[in-house]
């Protein structure tokens, strides 16, 4: 352990280089409100809620079964995590602080894959509900569920490529860019038809309509209906997947130790009240469940009860703001979050090019490729049934595998770096720390046992359970092929290694060890990884593994820098306005 007056001039240097890099890399540019609504962006959608509504009332008990059982762990880790470990990366960041770089690395691309596999396969769908956009509901509804020549619904598809296209160059256009995009989108396509709806359905009741569902005590209690009642469990787990997703953006906060954890509970807030309210309304309105039309049946059926039953017509295109917020979001998080590893030595030069909205636009052009690819698969497919089912299950396996390496990675950084100031931490200590992140990991395999159970529709067609698992297999198997040539390649290619970039060491790496291992330092993350080298390169400001520094002091020093910064900033923006109006 180094001595005192060392540990503590370290650390006083450690405070002003830190605020220095905090004022450099934390722009600001997004804002908590924006951030808040990105995150709900990721979970949270009207869509969402058709499926559920089938189950009246006890939908209330799996949404809030699910929120205790893995939404509240994935909330509660993601903020702590984000607390102590604040610099770029997100969950490539955390991972790699606990359980190195491979794991790291993998967990990015699983992501980016999940990512285009699921949007990809959604746009045919999208596609076929277009005579929404018109006053013919009947018809509509009709064209959504009959198939169609290629002369008909191709164009349509190519259509719907080309809007989701655009969206993706507005992704590449910059953080102000697609954060006001997806805030206003998501206010205006999610929250006020929500509000919408809400307020008609009492309308609705008032002129005396009876809801379709029962409330009363037992309705709260879901019906054990074997499987399919376990399935639903795990389609609810996958539901409130995606709330870390815009750590991506986190140092383009002002304060991202703090806003980061508050975005985090508020997202979880709102996304919670989306599903209860809007499947609430959706089962008292309509009786007959239809995943193509359910929805703007509701609409349309609480427009008439003002005389207004085109209402279903702009509610939408309001919706379409929705999918502009949510597109957007995830082609720009995980894209992000990639690039800014990529560039210290994981990615090809190529791919790691950033443009001059400093957005990885190469890394997004491409996953809106292979969602392409993957809309015409699906399009094209005579049994998209099959097929979509297929999708679906390895879209679950990934994304619990995902949550599952997180949980783990924060609990060997409670070990590993007992020590290392976190703004919030999980209540309850140790105990706390493992029976969230257990109940967590426990819902995550569940889902994932699940995925391996053929449903029904796929069994006519696949032949046997064995073929099923074998095929599901095969899939996991090629996107863990993808993440261990990648890394594998990144080892041998030393060229890859972008010396210019602004993506911190570790702060094992930074502490001179060669992986993941146990410290009793407590220097901040943030002070460590500042003024450094790039990830990659030589260490330029290395730190004793059990160096302790006084946090009290250290806080003091920073807080005195804020101020004078703040005063520096408001002295240079008044004589810019002084000058600006001579």
């Amino acid at each position: 352990m180094n001595a005192p007056l060392t540990t503590n001039a370290h650390a006083q240097d450690g405070a002003k280089v830190t605020h220095e890099a905090t004022v450099a890399n934390s722009t600001g540019t997004i804002t908590t409100l924006a951030l808040t609504m990105m995150t709900v962006a990721t979970v949270a959608h009207l869509t969402n809620d058709v499926q559920m509504a089938f189950y009246g009332l006890s939908s209330v008990t799996f949404f809030i079964g699910g929120c205790l059982l893995f939404f509240v762990p994935t909330g509660l880790v993601a903020a702590e995590l984000a607390s102590g470990w604040s610099q770029k990366g997100g969950i490539f960041r955390w991972v790699g602080e606990g359980l190195g770089r491979f794991p790291a690395i993998a967990c990015l691309l699983i992501l980016w894959f999940r990512m285009a596999f699921m949007f990809g396969s959604s746009i045919p769908t999208t596609a076929a509900r277009t005579g929404f956009f018109t006053a013919d509901f009947d018809r509509a509804v009709q064209f959504a569920e009959e198939s169609h020549p290629l002369s008909i619904s191709l164009p349509i598809l190519l259509g719907w490529l080309v809007f989701y296209w655009f969206i993706c160059w507005c992704a590449t256009r910059g953080v102000k860019v697609f954060a006001s995009i997806a805030k206003y989108g998501v206010i205006f396509g999610t929250f006020v038809p929500l509000a919408i709806i809400t307020v008609l359905c009492l309308v609705w009741l008032a002129q005396g309509h009876r809801p379709a569902i029962d409330f009363d005590a037992a309705s709260l209690i879901p019906t054990w209906q074997g499987m399919p009642t376990l399935a639903l469990a795990a389609i609810v787990f996958l539901s409130y997947a995606g709330i870390d997703i815009n750590a991506a953006h986190i140092n383009n906060l002002k304060k991202p130790s703090k806003q980061f954890p508050l975005v985090v509970f508020i997202s979880m807030v709102l996304s919670l009240g989306v599903f209860i309210v809007g499947t609430l309304v959706i089962a008292m309105v309509e009786p007959n469940i239809n995943l193509v039309s359910t929805l703007v049946a509701v609409y349309r059926d609480l427009g008439a009860a003002i005389g207004f039953p085109q209402l279903y017509i702009v509610l939408y295109y309001l919706a379409t703001f929705n999918t502009f917020a949510v597109l957007i979001t995830n082609l720009a998080g995980p894209s992000r979050m990639l690039g800014e590893a990529g560039r210290s030595g994981f990615l090809p030069k190529w791919l790691q090019e950033n443009n001059k909205f400093g957005m990885p636009s190469r890394l997004i052009y491409l996953q809106m490729g292979i969602m392409t690819a993957v809309a015409f698969v699906v399009f094209l497919l005579p049994n998209v049934e099959g097929f979509m089912a297929l999708i679906g299950q390895l879209i679950t396996i990934l994304c619990m595998v995902y949550y599952i390496v997180m949980f783990v990675a924060f609990l060997k950084l409670r070990y590993d770096q007992p020590n290392r100031p976190r703004s919030f931490k999980v209540p309850g200590g140790m105990v706390g720390a493992w029976i969230t992140a257990g109940v967590g990991m426990a819902s995550a395999t569940f889902a994932i046992a699940l995925a391996f159970v053929p449903p029904a529709q796929l069994l006519h067609v696949i032949g046997s359970e064995l073929n099923y698992i074998l095929i599901i297999l095969c899939m996991i198997g090629v996107v863990a092929l993808a993440c261990v040539l990648l890394y594998r390649a990144s080892l041998r290619h030393t060229e890859w290694l972008d010396t210019n970039n602004n993506f911190a060491p570790f702060t094992w790496q930074i502490e001179g060890l060669a992986k993941p291992g146990r410290v009793a330092s407590n220097v901040p993350s943030d002070v460590m990884c500042a003024d450094q080298h790039a990830m990659g390169m030589p260490i330029k400001r290395s730190y004793d593994a059990d160096e302790i520094v006084d946090l009290a002091q250290f806080a003091d020093t920073q807080q005195t820098s804020e101020r004078q910064h703040t005063v520096n900033t408001s002295q240079y923006e008044f004589r810019g306005l002084v000058e600006e109006n001579s």
